[in-house]
C-alpha cells in the first residue's frame, strides 16, 4: 500500500473517529482499552516495586521501567492490530482505525460527565451533585457548596479540553491510533502513579515529567483553538479571554493546565481555581481569571460550549493539513 493511498484512509479514518466520539461517546456496555492500560500499570508497578523497602533511587528506576514498559507495550499491540487490519484489507483498516481513533477521544463523554452534575443541580439538589462532580475531578468534594460544585465543574471540562480532546487529536493526527494510544497510555501512569505524596514520590517522578512534556504543546495549541472560538462566538469575550490567558497562564503548579483554564476563565468572566481539599489536606492554589460576576450553573453548559467549538476548530485544522500533504504527495 503506497503512503498516498494510506494516508487516505488515514484522513477517512482519522474523521470517521471523531464524529462516531460525537455520536456514542463512551458508552458503558463498551469495555474501553484504557481500562487495559490501567491494568498493565497496575501489574507492572505491583512485580517491579515488590516488597522491598522504599529507596528512592530505586524507585526513581523502577519508574523510568514502569514507562518503559507499558508504552512498548501499548504501542506494540496497538501496531499489531492496525496493521494487521491494513494488511489484510484496506477497508477493515479503515473501520479499525475508526474505532480506535473514537476510543482515544472523549468529546462526548466529557460533555455527558460534566452535564451530570448541572443536571444534578437542576433535578436533584446539591448532595448529588457532589456525588457527580466528585466522579469527574481529584478534590474532596463533601464540603463543595453549590458555587464550589460549579467552579470544579467548569475547571475539569477547561483542563480536559486539552488533556482528553485536543491533545489525543494532535496525536491521532500525526501518528492515527499508534501515536494516540501511546498519548493515552501516558495519561494514564500520570493520573494512577504521578503524585508528589510519600508512596508515588519518586516512583512516579518520570511518568509524571513526561506527562508535562508531551502535553506541552498541545496544552498551547489548546488555548489558542480556544481564543480563535471565542473570536468567532460571541457568546464569549474574547478581550477578556486574551488578556486573562496572558496574565494568568502560569499559575498553576503544572505548566500546562493554566493554559485552558485562563481562557475559560476570562471567556465566562470567571475566577476559577483557588484553595482546594485533596485526601483531607487544604492546598493554597492561585486563582485563576477575575469575579465579573457570579457563577451559575449555566457556566457549566457554557464551558461545554467553548469546549465543543475547540474540539472541532482542531479537527477541521487537522483534516486541512492532512488533506494538503495529501495533495502535495499525489502530485
Amino acid at each position: 500500500m503506497s503512503g498516498c493511498v494510506y494516508l487516505m484512509y488515514h484522513i477517512i479514518a482519522f474523521g470517521s473517529g471523531f464524529v462516531l466520539d460525537l455520536l456514542l461517546g463512551d458508552p458503558a456496555w463498551l469495555y474501553h482499552p484504557v481500562r487495559l492500560i490501567g491494568k498493565l500499570i497496575t501489574v507492572t508497578e505491583r512485580m517491579l516495586r515488590g516488597t522491598e523497602e522504599p529507596d528512592g533511587r530505586r524507585e526513581l528506576r523502577q519508574g523510568r521501567l514502569l514507562v518503559l514498559i507499558v508504552l512498548l507495550g501499548t504501542v506494540a499491540v496497538t501496531a499489531g492490530i492496525v496493521v494487521g487490519a491494513y494488511l489484510m484489507h484496506g477497508y477493515l483498516g479503515i473501520a479499525v482505525e475508526s474505532i480506535l481513533t473514537w476510543q482515544v477521544l472523549a468529546v462526548k463523554s466529557l460533555r455527558v460527565e460534566s452535564m451530570r452534575v448541572y443536571d444534578c443541580l437542576k433535578k436533584d439538589g446539591l448532595l448529588a451533585a457532589r456525588q457527580a462532580v466528585s466522579m469527574i475531578v481529584g478534590r474532596d468534594t463533601a464540603q463543595l457548596d453549590e458555587a464550589g460544585v460549579i467552579r470544579a465543574a467548569v475547571e475539569t471540562v477547561a483542563e480536559n479540553t486539552s488533556d482528553g480532546v485536543i491533545a489525543p487529536m494532535l496525536y491521532l493526527c500525526l501518528g492515527g491510533p499508534i501515536l494516540g494510544f501511546a498519548y493515552k497510555a501516558v495519561n494514564t501512569m500520570d493520573s494512577m502513579v504521578g503524585y508528589k505524596n510519600e508512596k508515588y514520590l519518586y516512583f512516579g517522578r518520570a511518568a509524571a515529567k513526561l506527562d508535562d512534556a508531551v502535553n506541552y504543546l498541545p496544552s498551547r495549541i489548546s488555548a489558542g483553538l480556544m481564543l480563535v472560538v471565542c473570536l468567532v462566538d460571541r457568546t464569549f469575550d474574547f478581550g477578556q479571554a486574551l488578556r486573562i490567558y496572558r496574565r494568568d497562564r502560569r499559575k498553576h503548579a503544572s505548566p500546562n493546565s493554566a493554559q485552558t483554564e485562563a481562557v475559560c476563565a476570562g471567556a465566562l468572566g470567571l475566577r476559577l481555581a483557588g484553595p482546594a481539599s485533596y485526601f483531607g489536606k487544604k492546598v493554597d492554589k492561585p486563582y485563576i481569571g477575575d469575579e465579573v460576576r457570579q457563577i451559575e450553573p449555566e457556566d457549566i453548559r457554557r464551558a461545554n460550549r467553548l469546549m465543543i467549538g475547540t474540539a472541532w476548530a482542531c479537527e477541521i485544522l487537522c483534516l486541512m493539513v492532512l488533506a494538503g500533504v495529501w495533495w502535495i504527495l499525489l502530485r
